[in-house]
């Protein structure tokens, strides 16, 4: 009914405002019969056709030669190297992740999170996945005609998800011949090679336009073990820490509880006199793991893409576009870390096992399988289709434009992951084993009939066969569809002529449905293997949504304002999971005087719950915390109130929190969980909700022709965010806020096991909900100079720098808000500074450009309070009692020269981190396990060089 009355309420508007100009001024002369047959724009950030939204609004727009100077191949990689750009939800270098959404690439706008940023194409939504994100590696380089990114809330225009920006993606429209490109790219340590090719063939007529185009990329993986920087858990200044469970077979004395580890090189396990007692302050019997990983996924990208534009009338077009993506990645982790505590209940070494080396007594075992390294292949098929039709007419003496349209979107995704073990086939192959014609064999006859064979596990690398690895390996299958269907109407035109212009307004309705459901293998999902566990998604909603756009120029030529105007727009929404919701914007637009614009805007956004959030299974991860209730770091140590709720909660005197490997935690870094903890969703969440504001300017001096300066002041809040609570949030609300709600999320044991002291927290919930603020708020300035042409060439000089002074959060009542500006914050980069300088040269046939990327420093976790620790005696609420460790600013070098020939063919060459820089090493970077840089890893970890061939037919 909401809806209804809005268009009514536009509408009616509409009339009243038609009278009141008729009786206000002269009627408009007469307009020919026949309405003109205008050009389709499309204008991002407003559905008015005729405003000049490209200043009124922040947007930054990257024409084809910006894209093709960054010497990139994917649309993500192009959209990072933005100023305002923060770290993407997931990226190729997130090995540790796990998913439907891993191997995709993402972005993310005013580091608000990549689920906040909305990707369009040709301003319509592009396919998102159950969670929410948009997988720009569907989006071929080959296709695209520029990129338009508004860094402004967007809901009222386009709806959910547009808080943090938008990115606009416009495609070729019209192209005559063909068009062929050729690109090798390569990082100086031999790996990551890039191969690129595209060919695009258009031809226009009177009445049609056709294009088709196809692309294909091959990216090989970078592997951790290529460059020191990422050779290391903890870097190459400190190559013995961070080491975790190795290969070499170690076991557990059932009756003094002493551990003891197989003598390296040696196979023969069932004779204790062949193992030295484990120490766990020694990293002699611990492993790298970094070296058996890749740094960044390898990836192969094909794609198909079909445009028709078809005139039907002089002002009626039809139009369709279709393409078909298919995408395939490869990651690889190293082998699992193997222990009795992987199953419920335990798997231990049989009493009656051959290799046992106390015979008769089960015991408990330790080895991590590096001969059978975790690989995931994911493979990703998208299918778009978008089917519309567009006019012209005259109404109210104005022209008016209107569309109608239908979008598809079905996006499959597969994951196989190898190198996980089948519990069941584990237990076999650990048990009581016989002697068949002189061979150790699995004793039970139903074992050795499907397969077992018996497991020499405390054998260190070569003591295996491989028949074992081939009989314990499982081969875990994941399975994710998802489906949009949208369609929608607009109209948009002129109502009146006020003596400042033209009164427009645009109204439109929008019905969109997503819909969508996600597999996981059977036996990952039984606990049947050591992959995370996760259960079946499967769920749909849909929203039915009228928007109105109204544009009215107040004042024009006059004495201190050659221009002043004002746009508002609102859209309602309900959806069939939550409700309704209406959003609102205001904008204007003032130009004191012409070389000045001042612009401004308050507008509404939110954000819908995904179908992962409202439908979601439950998942397991295992996550990094500090127990508040460790006796030494935690906060019972310096707080008799948290040490007293501890207490109640019957946690042990001087209890010391364990981290994966079994030993105590040296630092509030905390440590990894031993045992997986769940997630899980919420049905009855809301959406997130958010105001943004902007103020800014753009003057244009006249003095100088082609030179710009732009500064725009944005200030973002968000809240009734959407977010798991975390296992950290939980027990600090337990225990330091004292809110008991909490303390139900979570379990602690009772005794002791394998790998676990008493009083560990042993289940853990971190469940969806709407919790939680965050304000963002600082300065995009822009320098834009194009300088008078000279006998030695064109040059043009660009400069796009964004400063960010605050960035708070608070994860929930009575939480400490976090103030992390200038601070590596988890695998965010919080620059106080960010800023892109390019100079762009062209004489004749040939061209160049240099660009400087710039990054403040920021402010990291100490190594130890005594170690690379700037500031012993730093003190963060939010971070910590411990030191500080400022690491310092960065700028990477990129250069590029292209040469045309006569043929029309253009070779390009470049190198992007010329000087070969390398960033700062963050220890708080815990995702990657690399501390690698969070900028653009994939290219500023090296030196990358690239070449291009270019022709035209």
């Amino acid at each position: 009914m909401k809806q209804k009355t809005l268009l009514a309420t536009a509408i009616a508007a509409a009339l009243v405002l038609q009278t009141w100009s008729v009786a206000a001024q002269d009627a408009a002369p007469a307009q020919a019969d026949q309405a003109k047959s205008l050009e389709t724009v499309t204008v991002t950030g407003s559905r008015i056709r005729s405003v000049d939204v490209e200043t009124s609004q922040p947007i930054f727009t990257m024409d084809r030669a910006a894209i093709q100077a960054t010497g990139l191949t994917n649309v993500n990689d192009i959209l990072a190297r933005m100023p305002s750009a923060g770290t993407p939800d997931i990226t190729p270098q997130d090995t540790l992740s796990s998913g439907a959404d891993v191997g995709g690439r993402y972005v993310n706008i005013r580091n608000l999170g990549s689920q906040r940023t909305l990707v369009l194409v040709n301003g319509k939504r592009w396919s998102t996945s159950l969670s929410g994100l948009t997988d720009l590696s569907t989006i071929p380089v080959s296709m695209i005609d520029r990129i338009d990114i508004l860094k402004d809330g967007a809901s009222s225009i386009y709806g959910s998800d547009a808080i943090g920006g938008v990115v606009n993606i416009i495609t070729k429209e019209k192209f005559e011949g063909s068009e062929a490109n050729v690109y090798y790219g390569q990082n100086g340590k031999g790996d990551g090679q890039t191969q690129n090719y595209d060919f695009t063939w258009g031809h226009s007529t009177e009445k049609n336009s056709i294009i088709i185009g196809a692309s294909y990329q091959n990216t090989d993986p970078m592997w951790n073990s290529k460059r020191s920087d990422t050779s290391y858990a903890q870097g190459p200044r400190h190559p013995n820490a961070g080491l975790g469970l190795g290969p070499w077979g170690r076991v557990v004395d059932p009756t003094t509880g002493d551990q003891y580890v197989i003598n390296h090189g040696s196979t023969a396990t069932n004779d204790i006199n062949n193992y030295h007692l484990y120490d766990p302050t020694s990293t002699a019997d611990k492993y790298n793991t970094q070296k058996d990983m890749t740094f960044r996924a390898g990836s192969k990208l094909k794609n198909l893409f079909v445009q028709e534009r078809y005139k039907l009338t002089d002002n009626i077009t039809l139009h369709g576009a279709a393409t078909y993506s298919t995408r395939d990645t490869s990651s690889q982790l190293a082998g699992y870390p193997f222990q009795s505590g992987a199953a419920d209940p335990a798997i231990l070494i049989s009493g009656q096992n051959a290799y046992n080396p106390f015979p008769g007594q089960d015991v408990e075992f330790f080895r991590r399988t590096v001969e059978m390294p975790r690989v995931t292949d994911s493979n990703s098929k998208l299918a778009h289709v978008d089917l519309g039709v567009d006019g012209y007419f005259q109404f109210l003496g104005h022209d008016w434009s209107w569309d109608a349209g239908f979008t598809f979107d079905q996006n499959k995704i597969k994951q196989v992951t190898t190198g996980n073990i089948y519990l069941p086939n584990a237990r076999a192959a650990l048990g009581p084993t016989t002697i068949i014609n002189g061979q150790v064999a699995c004793a039970s006859a139903a074992d050795r009939a499907a397969g077992c064979v018996p497991w020499n596990i405390l054998a260190g690398p070569g003591g295996t066969p491989q028949s074992v690895w081939n009989y314990v390996n499982y081969v875990g299958t994941d399975r994710q569809t998802s489906y949009t269907s949208d369609w929608s109407a607009n109209v948009s035109g002129g109502l009146f002529d006020l003596p400042a212009g033209t009164v427009n307004l645009a109204v439109g309705v929008e019905h969109r449905g997503e819909k969508g459901n996600f597999r996981p293998d059977a036996a990952d999902s039984q606990g049947l293997t050591t992959n995370l566990a996760s259960a079946p998604t499967s769920g749909a909603y849909n929203t039915n949504e009228a928007y109105a756009e109204l544009d009215v120029p107040l004042l024009r030529d006059l004495p201190g304002a050659q221009e002043l105007g004002l746009n508002i727009a609102s859209r309602y929404s309900h959806y069939s999971n939550f409700g309704s919701t209406t959003n609102n914007k205001y904008s204007f637009r003032w130009r004191p005087f012409a070389d000045l614009l001042v612009r401004g805007t308050w507008a509404q956004g939110f954000r819908a719950p995904t179908i992962s959030d409202l439908y979601g299974g439950t998942g397991q991860s295992f996550e990094t915390f500090l127990d508040p209730c460790d006796s030494k770091y935690g906060a019972a140590a310096t707080s008799s109130s948290v040490a007293q709720r501890c207490a109640a909660a019957g946690v042990p005197a001087n209890y010391r929190q364990v981290d994966q490997t079994g030993a105590q935690i040296t630092s509030t870094n905390g440590g990894q969980t031993p045992v997986a903890f769940l997630s899980g969703s919420n049905a009855n969440l809301k959406p997130e909700t958010s105001i943004t504001r902007t103020l800014g300017l753009v003057y244009s001096p006249h003095q100088v022709e082609g030179l710009d300066f732009t500064v725009d002041y944005y200030n973002v809040y968000v809240k009734n965010i959407i977010s798991s609570v975390l296992a950290q949030d939980i027990v600090d609300f337990c225990y330091i806020q004292g809110d008991s709600n909490f303390c139900n999320n979570f379990h602690r044991s009772g005794t002791a096991t394998s790998n676990l002291v008493a009083g560990s927290i042993d289940q853990l919930n971190e469940g969806l909900s709407n919790l939680g603020t965050l304000k963002t708020e600082g300065y995009d300035v822009g320098i834009h100079y194009r300088l008078p042409e000279t006998s030695f060439g064109r040059f043009r000089i660009a400069s796009d720098s964004t400063y960010l002074n605050k960035y708070e959060i608070v994860s929930g009542p009575g939480a400490t808000a976090k103030t992390p500006v200038g601070f590596m914050y988890g695998e965010d980069g919080l620059y106080r500074l960010r800023s892109n300088l390019q100079v762009d040269w062209d004489y004749r046939e040939f061209g160049a450009s240099w660009t400087v990327r710039y990054y403040s420093g920021l402010k990291d976790n100490c190594y130890t309070d005594t170690i690379e620790c700037s500031s012993p005696s730093y003190t963060n609420p939010w971070w910590g009692t411990y030191g500080m460790s400022q690491k310092g600013s960065v700028a990477f070098n990129d250069a590029q020269f292209r040469y045309t020939a006569p043929w029309k063919g253009v070779f390009t060459v470049g190198v992007n981190n010329i000087f070969n820089k390398k960033g700062p090493y963050y220890y708080s970077v815990t995702t990657s396990g690399t501390g690698s840089s969070p900028y653009n890893p994939a290219f500023d970890i090296d030196r990358y060089f690239y070449v291009s061939y270019n022709q035209k037919f």
